[in-house]
Parts: C-alpha cells; structure tokens; sequence
C-alpha cells in the first residue's frame, strides 16, 4: 500500500488572469508560482521518494523540477494527468463561463456535464475525465507496489478538477461530490489504496509536513482501517 502524495501545480499565468485555460500552450508558473514550487521542493529534503509522475503541461512540470531535483528521481511525463479537455471552453474568463446554462450542470450534477466541442481543442465530459485519471493513479500505483513494495512513497503532479476527481474517488463520495473538494495552487494531498480500503490521510494541504506521510519501518503491511483510531 504505497503512499501517494498527489500535488497540483503552482499558481500560474492562467490562475492569475482568471481564465480557464485547460490544454492551452504557454501557461507557465508565475514569479508566484515558481516560489511555491521551490517552497514545497525543499519540503521534500527529508522524503524517499520513489517515482515522479507529471502531466505534460508547462505549469506542471515547472512545479515538478525543483521536487524531482530535491528528490534525485527524474519526472515522468504521463498523459492521463494532463488537464481535463475543456473544449470550446478553453481559454475564456471564468466570469463569462458562469453565465452560462452548463455551468450550473458542472456545479450541481457534474456526472452529466460535458463540454462543448471545439475545432481545434479536444473536450470531454468530467466522468471521462475521472475515469482516466483515477485509471491511471491506480495503474502507477499498483506498478510501484510491485517494483517498490508498500511502503513506498510515489508522487504525482496534476490539475485542480483532476486533483479534486481523485480526492473523491479515495472517499468514496464519487463524482458527483467532487465539487466539495478543494485544490489550491502547490497544495498536497496524500492517499493510499489499500485492498480493502483507500485512506484519504490528507487534503489540499499548503504547507504540509511531509514526513509524516512515510510509513513506518514497522508498520503493519496491512490494508485494514485501525480499529478506534490510528496510534499516530
């Protein structure tokens, strides 16, 4: 049952100009984000970690460089972290996007919510979104259970709504509650999938002390919830 420390990147230009910018080239970190970046690298100083899994967009793997660097593990670009397809709604304010009938349908039954085509950026629904995430979040985390046994710690590097979709599916609340979740720029959360449960250990932390996310060297190879309570 290894631990997955799952980041979403910095603050970038996008977050900052206030539009979503989904798969759009050239968002990058701003000097705001590249600050967090750095921050939460250094947090790593004192965490083995094993593998470094990254969507291909710029502002992701700028909040992965300097973690990896800490780390001394090379990032490894997945695609089924990247954003979510937002199609013809890429690159528009998001004060516009709220006026708009759809917006309700992702706020309030996101399992019905799929965005509009567009010639030139791809779109999907946010259940094909989830479902391709949480796909690969478990794929990678069965993949380094077996190379690296369950104490491992692996870290993978996402989007806001990708963040949230998986935050959902380790509670067990689904897709349909995702929007209760919340992932600010640089924040950390921290899931293991066990056999018979996934334990959410912690979310949308901003200034997270890592080291408590390392198992044990004694702790029990079990995927069992502590009866009354963990022992810290």
């Amino acid at each position: 049952m290894p631990t997955l420390l799952l980041v979403r990147h910095g603050h970038s230009s996008a977050n900052g100009e206030g539009i979503l910018a989904g798969r759009l080239p050239g968002i990058h970190l701003t000097d705001r984000g590249r600050e967090q970046a750095q921050r939460l690298g250094e947090r790593f100083a004192d965490v083995s970690v094993v593998r470094v899994v990254s969507s291909p967009l710029e502002r992701c793997l700028e909040t992965a460089a300097p973690l990896a660097e800490v780390v001394g593990v090379p990032v490894q670009v997945e695609d089924d972290l990247q954003e979510c397809a937002y199609g013809a709604w890429s690159g528009r304010k998001l004060a516009e996007l709220a006026k708009e009938p759809l917006w309700s349908t992702v706020q309030d039954e996101p399992t019905a919510a799929r965005f509009p085509d567009h010639e030139t950026y791809a779109a999907e629904s946010l259940q094909e979104m989830s479902d391709r995430v949480v796909a690969a979040v478990r794929r990678i985390d069965a993949e380094v259970a077996a190379e690296h046994g369950d104490k491992a710690v692996w870290v993978a590097l996402s989007h806001g709504d990708l963040v949230k979709a998986l935050l959902a599916d380790a509670t067990g609340s689904g897709l349909g509650h995702f929007q209760r979740y919340t992932a600010d720029p640089a924040s950390v959360s921290a899931i293991r999938y066990g056999g018979r449960h996934t334990f959410l250990l912690a979310a949308n932390e901003t200034t997270p002390d890592l080291t408590r996310f390392v198992p044990a060297p004694d702790a029990p190879p079990t995927g069992d919830a502590q009866v009354g309570g963990g022992a810290g």
